[in-house]
């Protein structure tokens, strides 16, 4: 049965574009031409919003910058790198340890969960940052040797006055003999962290992927995890459930990563991806150069488990195939005695996404499972495909939002009034001190895994918890 014909009741197109109008009457007329196409009900099969676009100046926007697509989602969770933050000491400050993308290993020995900054002042502005970088770069190798190798993000400054960090980084290479990978990921490039996405797979396209291969022996059962970058260890759950139907999971992009098996992926026999926004440009890559297909997949919830691990195996022999029902069979009614326990607290209550990446479709499911409905979703930083995939995840006249400004989400939440917001923290406080509960779907709120079988009950735990909270009868909301 497609997902386009689930309905919301007392929601229809007219209702939803009633909303819309309504939330758009503030603006002045300009911005009300330039926002009215980012804001649509959903009609369940295709790209219903304009996406991609810049933000109209004074909207409050919700984005990062293409250095926080870089630095905070491709390159900062790979772990055995040095990570060099090239400029200001903000950008790096603020940028570290954000994301939640945890690691293993030992700090400074196998990891390298730490803040490297250039820290630009004044003089490096006036007189170029090329020199400080070159001894960075030393200091770094010296202060860490068993470091594999050192990525090198610019931030803004680094652009505008027109340092050329890859010659500086070609040549340190040479003489510390390791790799320095530039990333030409000025925060003022392109219209959101997005680019700083594809900034970053182009680096790994052309600095790594291709120079190793691994130390293993090849099987037919060789898969690299792409686009999943760790949060609260949702790799490791992915890791263990794919290994259990019997693949072998040879490199991870980026979370808990590591630059030796990701410089070897260009051998593995298929690219499992979980993040189609920040890794789909490096997928269509190996694909076209090294004839590896890809598939996307979600393991939000046992629904979508369920039928993301029966269209893996489906790419492999009966082997695999055999061993994912017997996964299913076992973990199936472990999932619903979960779902027998929360379903009746949660049945019926309603949910609003806004996050960035893939959650604001992948989760539905999940939230589906135990009884809820998704009255509304939205990215920050999405394009056109994403909403194509949103689309029949969506119940239809749903409203589906682009880049909302905070105003827009208000506006929505006010006339909708869902139980449930699922955002960022930039949303959350306000939403709380409306007296709404709320769950950070950036980084799992301090929490997680949500993802695979051990992260289905922490997230139905997460939200029950966020909705039957006995505290919410203590606020009282001044909105």
């Amino acid at each position: 049965m497609s997902h386009a014909i689930r309905k919301v009741e007392g929601i229809t197109k007219d209702s939803t574009q009633e909303m819309i109008d309504k939330a758009l009457e503030i603006y002045p007329e300009k911005a009300k031409k330039k926002r009215a196409p980012h804001l649509a009900p959903n009609d369940g099969v295709s790209s219903c919003v304009k996406s991609n676009r810049k933000t109209v100046p004074g909207v409050m926007s919700a984005r990062g910058c293409a250095y926080a697509g870089a630095k905070g989602v491709v390159w900062g969770p790979i772990r055995d790198m040095v990570h060099v933050s090239h400029g200001p000491v903000g950008c790096g400050w603020y940028s570290w340890g954000t994301r939640r993308n945890l690691m293993s290993g030992i700090t400074g020995v196998t990891n390298f969960a730490m803040q490297f900054t250039s820290d630009f002042q004044e003089k490096d502005i006036v007189y170029g940052g090329d020199k400080k970088l070159k001894q960075l770069l030393g200091e770094a190798r010296e202060l860490f040797p068993l470091a594999k190798g050192i990525s090198v993000l610019s931030e803004c400054p680094v652009g505008l006055i027109g340092d050329d960090i890859n010659a500086t980084a070609k040549q340190s290479s040479q003489e510390l003999d390791i790799p320095i990978i530039p990333c030409n990921c000025e925060g003022f490039r392109g219209v959101s962290q997005s680019l700083g996405h594809h900034i970053s797979n182009d680096t790994i396209r052309d600095y790594i992927i291709g120079t190793r291969e691994f130390a293993e022996p090849e099987s037919p059962y060789d898969i690299s995890l792409i686009g999943d970058y760790n949060i609260g260890g949702d790799v490791w759950s992915a890791k263990a459930l794919l290994e259990e139907i019997g693949l072998n999971v040879k490199s991870v992009w980026t979370g808990d990563g590591e630059l030796e098996k990701i410089a070897a992926t260009h051998k593995v026999k298929l690219n499992l991806i979980h993040c189609y926004r920040s890794m789909n440009y490096m997928c269509k890559v190996m694909e076209e150069k090294f004839g590896i297909p890809w598939l996307e997949f979600n393991f939000f919830g046992p629904t979508k488990i369920r039928e993301s691990l029966r269209a893996i195996g489906a790419r492999f022999d009966q082997t695999i195939q055999d061993k994912v029902e017997q996964v299913i069979a076992k973990y199936d009614p472990i999932m619903q005695a979960i779902i027998d326990e929360y379903r009746p607290r949660l049945e019926g209550k309603k949910v609003m996404l806004l996050v960035g990446g893939l959650r604001p479709r992948h989760t539905i499911g999940a939230y589906e499972d135990l009884g809820m409905e998704c009255v509304g979703s939205g990215y920050e930083f999405a394009h056109g495909d994403d909403y194509e995939r949103t689309a029949p995840e969506m119940p239809e006249a749903t409203v589906i939002y682009d880049d909302p400004s905070e105003y827009e989400l208000e506006q929505f939440v006010h006339t909708l009034k869902p139980d449930l917001i699922g955002s960022g923290i930039k949303e959350k406080y306000v939403f709380q001190k409306m007296g709404i509960p709320f769950r950070q779907m950036h980084s799992w709120d301090y929490s997680g895994p949500y993802h695979g079988y051990q992260g289905f009950s922490v997230f139905a735990r997460d939200i029950d918890m966020a909705v039957n909270s006995p505290t919410w009868k203590l606020v009282k909301s001044p909105f």
